[in-house]
Parts: structure tokens; sequence; C-alpha cells
């Protein structure tokens, strides 16, 4: 199933200038590199979407399909959590633009787009239990600001929403119609929260204007550009193993994850911002594997001589989560293809690099 496409044309837009939540080396760096001005062509049959948090892992990895498929993006990213490496090499695509904001603020003129693809927010334990109050602000105010942006474009919207509004389930695996089981005042509901919040005010914003939104629920992905200290299982475990450090394993090694490959995930998302499914959409593997399951791979895979070492389950931990992905076959013609082992080789290879010093 390919994306559709239009024909549109667009005037050439200058940006006022932006609030800047801070600046980082990185940052300075990225903007030094990107380029700021638009050019518009490819044979004038493209559509031009806007996605922010573009520096951050999945949305990084989205914004290359986009653009792969000959449309523009304009990136945004206030570099709370985001890194400029991820899109360092999007510095010679003409059909990119960059501009460091956000998207809680007042946004600068961007111009015409199409569709607008709100992925921006902390979404690692370390990073929203760093900042709960900015994780709370991007799910409610920042989708505000870009869903009134869409309606002022006539645009499609696309939130990218999250497993963790299912909690700690206790059905399996999880439909989208399943209301979940959420700890509303636990460490982790600045995120949970967030996100519910982000989907109830896109519904609202559905239902109230028909504006042509969609949900995506977003389970465990995996893949190169996630961070080493990100906190998930993934990154937590191939940095032990390439350290040789113990493998920490939380509770006894029982709960499950289900693991998505950052491009079938990728192509889920593009599928799905131009469908007309306004409800959610769960997209993520179904194949379920334990912890204790996941970290033997790990080991096998990276040749590791860690050892494996059992810790107490944090708080509010999920013990299980699967998603059931019969909506997004049935609706995008879409299901994950990228084997675990499969997926996992990029993955590791990215992670050696970190550690060899060939990615800074």
């Amino acid at each position: 199933m390919s994306v559709a496409t239009r024909l549109t044309r667009f005037e050439k837009t200058t940006s006022a200038p932006v609030n800047r939540a801070r600046k980082t080396r990185d940052s300075r760096e990225c903007r030094r590199s990107i380029p700021t001005t638009l050019h518009y062509g490819i044979g004038g049959s493209f559509l031009r979407f806007l996605v922010s948090g573009a520096a951050g892992f999945v949305p990084s990895h989205l914004c290359d399909l986009i653009l792969s498929q000959g449309h523009q993006v304009v990136g945004l990213d206030n570099f709370l959590t985001g890194n400029a490496r991820n899109i360092a090499h999007l510095a010679g695509n003409a059909n990119f633009e960059f501009l460091e904001a956000d998207v809680c603020q007042p946004l600068p003129d961007l111009g015409t787009v199409d569709c607008v693809i709100h992925a921006a927010s902390p979404a690692s334990p370390k990073d929203y239990l760093e900042y709960p109050i900015e994780t709370l602000d991007v799910g409610s105010i920042g989708s505000r600001n870009l869903l009134e942006l869409a309606r002022a474009n006539d645009a499609r919207y696309l939130v990218t929403s999250t497993s963790e509004c299912y909690g700690d389930p206790l059905e399996h695996p999880q439909v989208e119609t399943y209301w979940g089981n959420v700890n509303p005042v636990g460490p982790r509901s600045c995120y949970d929260e967030s996100k519910r919040f982000a989907e109830a005010i896109t519904m609202a914003y559905h239902r109230k204007y028909g504006l042509r939104t969609n949900i995506a629920r977003i389970f465990n992905t995996y893949g190169p550009r996630m961070k080493l200290d990100d906190g998930r299982v993934v990154p937590q475990f191939l940095d032990q193993a390439l350290q040789g450090k113990p493998i920490t394993v939380y509770g006894d090694g029982t709960q499950t994850r289900s693991f998505c490959y950052v491009s079938d995930l990728a192509r889920g998302l593009l599928l799905l911002s131009q469908s007309d499914e306004p409800m959610p959409v769960n997209v993520g593997n179904p194949i379920e594997r334990t912890m204790l399951e996941f970290a033997e791979v790990i080991l096998k895979l990276t040749g590791s001589s860690s050892r494996i070492v059992f810790e107490p389950l944090p708080e509010d931990d999920p013990k299980r989560r699967r998603p059931d992905i019969s909506k997004a076959k049935r609706v995008l013609g879409w299901e994950p293809v990228v084997p675990l082992e499969e997926g996992l080789k990029p993955t590791i290879a990215y992670f050696e690099s970190i550690h060899t010093g060939a990615i800074a």
C-alpha cells in the first residue's frame, strides 16, 4: 500500500524568530549545518509535513521515510531530549527544513502544511521522570498548538500516542477498545496521562471541527539512534552486554514486551497519517518475548560474556504488553516484517559505533 500524494503549490515563507527552550552545542551545530530555506519542486507533486520532535529517535526515522518518498518535511525540536546528530545527515537534503522551536510556545509562521505529525515528547522513563512538567505540557499545550496549526491549514493531524495508555493491562493482547489499567498519580503518570490527554483533545478537534485526525498507539520500538542512557530495556541490555557488565533483569524475568523495529513502525505511522481512521490504532509487533528470553538473545548476538542478574521490579512497571494489530492490518494493510534478530543487528552496530567513538 502506498501513501497517497496530491498536487500542491506553495509560497516561499520566512520564519519569524522562535522561542528557544535551551541552547546546546549540538543544537547550534545543527542550525549551522541544516538549511532553513525551503526549496519547493519535486515535479510539483508532493506533500509538506510538519514533524514535531524531529530530532528524536522515532521521529527522525519518520522524517527519513517521508523524504525518501519525495515529500517535504519541516522538523521542529527544542532539543530537550532530542539529539542533533539524529538529523545531521539531512543537512544536504533540499526538502528538509529544521527550526529549533518549542511547540508549547507560540509557533512561527511555518507556511502551508498538508500534514502535522505531533511526535514531540520525552518518551523514555529516564527522560519523563526528569522532565515531568514538560512532558505534561507537550501533551496538552503542545497538542493544542499543533491542532490549531492543522486546523488553520485544513491539514491532516497525527499524534503519536503510546501503549502506556493501557497501563499495566488486565487484557491480553491489548485491543484499541480496551480502556486500560492506569495509575493516574504514580511516577509514570506524567507520561501516561499526557498521552491520554493528547488522544482526548485530538478526538475533540475531530468531533467539533471535523479535523482529519489519526492516533497511533506505539508499542516498544527499537533501532539505531536510541540513546545509550534511554532507560528502556533495549539500550540498557545492549549497553551492559557491550561493556561486559551484568545484564539487569527486573523481577523474575517473566514480564513480557513486544519489540518492533523502527523502520516497520515508521512505515505504519506514515500509512496511518494518510488514512481516514480517526480512532486509535495500535502500531507494534505482536510477538511477545520475556525479559529473560530477550536478555539471552542479546548475549547471543553480541557474543558477550555478561551474566544476568535480577533486581526488584520498579513501581508501576507493566508485567505484560502485547498489541493486537488486527485493526492496523485491516485499515492500513500494515504489519511488521523485520524479525527481532535481524533488527537487532544494525542496532548493535550502532551502539558499538558509539562505544568505539565512531559516532560522537
